[in-house]
């Protein structure tokens, strides 16, 4: 094991940071996107640093895939934005560059300072963002080019204890941006970290700090856990520490008045985990219908006039679902995709390709579902 040495403000050389080699961190290069090593391969033959951070060394290390690449770097937006003509900076006040790879997206910031709190926006030293990292197990830096995985947090060692620990003092973390509170039970879940008894008491106390956090963030958060494939854990301990409410306040009253309906919320939820962890491309509004089928099955006149009955499903499960704020397509196309498996007789919802048309098993109960027999379709032919 090595050590990284920073000089202090009298000059002097302050140990910081554990670098653990090849052989002791056990990532294996070919794990790591291509694209992710050429960019930060291009930053350091200008003269940059350049390390993954975050998420994808922490899934790295307990052996899962990552599903993004974050980099970090000392060059700032507009100089990275110059180095590569297919980026484009984003965000007024955090700026940060996305870089493109046809459909892919490999987002890279630049160090930040801890002069003005940790959600400031003046850059810093690899020394101070590391300070801005929410957890250790997210606040490690991965070299690609030396095969090394920078540590000043001991990161690795909480990772290795399944121990979630805050970087940011608890005094501070959650008052500084509240949804601090669901990314700990996210990455709790997703990597069976324990939440130590202090930190945990600490996340119910702050939850009401989530009450003014823009429907716009809360919407993020909630689709994130929607495709996570760990839906279910997750809401389950949202719940425990008293978050849910603040993500879905009306599924949360129905389920504190009615174990039914808890139950079957939370086996929609399991059934959406399986979906997702088929790996299949799905559309969010699939996936949405996982949240909302318990609902409709109540205030369903399943014998109404059709289009009635969607307009007025349609309008709940638009209130049901805030804040969140999901695209009207999507839960057009999730309000429709019940309605239709339900028996009534609606326009099929829209799919992107055939494998939509598909129907998942436990999804919504037919009621009395009318069997039309089947005709094929005509074949169309051009010269």
């Amino acid at each position: 094991m090595l050590i990284r040495y920073s000089p202090d403000a009298k000059g002097r050389a302050v140990r910081k940071a554990l670098i653990y080699t090849k052989k002791e961190h056990g990532i294996k290069l070919e794990d790591i996107d291509a694209d992710a090593i050429r960019i930060i391969t291009h930053l350091r033959n200008r003269g940059f640093e350049g390390y993954i951070v975050g998420g994808a060394v922490r899934d790295l290390l307990i052996g899962k895939k990552p599903k993004d690449f974050d980099i970090v770097t000392n060059a700032e937006p507009a100089r990275i934005k110059r180095l590569f003509r297919n980026s484009r900076i984003i965000g007024k006040r955090f700026r940060l560059v996305h870089i493109f790879f046809g459909k892919r997206i490999f987002e890279v910031s630049t160090f930040r300072s801890v002069v003005n709190g940790t959600t400031g926006n003046v850059f810093g030293t690899m020394d101070e963002d590391v300070r801005r990292r929410d957890f250790t197990i997210n606040a490690l830096f991965y070299d690609p080019i030396k095969e090394q995985v920078v540590d000043y947090v001991g990161g690795v060692r909480d990772i290795r204890n399944q121990k979630l620990v805050p970087v940011i003092p608890l005094s501070n973390i959650f008052i500084e941006d509240p949804v601090r509170m669901l990314r700990a039970v996210k990455y709790a879940v997703s990597t069976c970290c324990t939440i130590p008894r202090k930190l945990s008491r600490t996340i119910r106390k702050s939850a009401p700090l989530l009450q003014p956090v823009s429907p716009s963030r809360l919407t993020e958060e909630i689709i994130k856990i929607v495709t996570s494939g760990n839906a279910h854990d997750t809401v389950a301990m949202l719940l425990k520490h008293d978050l849910f409410m603040y993500l879905q306040p009306a599924a949360n009253a129905l389920m504190d008045g009615s174990k039914q309906y808890a139950l079957g919320y939370r086996n929609s939820l399991k059934n959406l985990d399986e979906l997702i962890n088929l790996g299949e491309p799905t559309r969010l509004g699939r996936k949405l219908v996982y949240l909302v089928t318990d609902l409709l099955q109540c205030i369903t006149d399943w014998n109404g006039q059709p289009m009635e009955v969607y307009a007025h499903v349609y309008h709940e499960c638009r209130r049901f679902v805030m804040p969140m704020n999901p695209p009207r397509v999507e839960l057009e196309f999730a309000v429709r995709y019940c309605l239709k498996e339900g028996g009534l007789a609606i326009r099929s919802p829209r799919s992107r390709d055939n494998r939509e048309r598909s129907v998942e098993p436990g999804l919504v109960k037919n009621r009395n579902r009318r069997k039309k027999p089947r005709t094929k379709a005509p074949i169309s032919s051009s010269n």
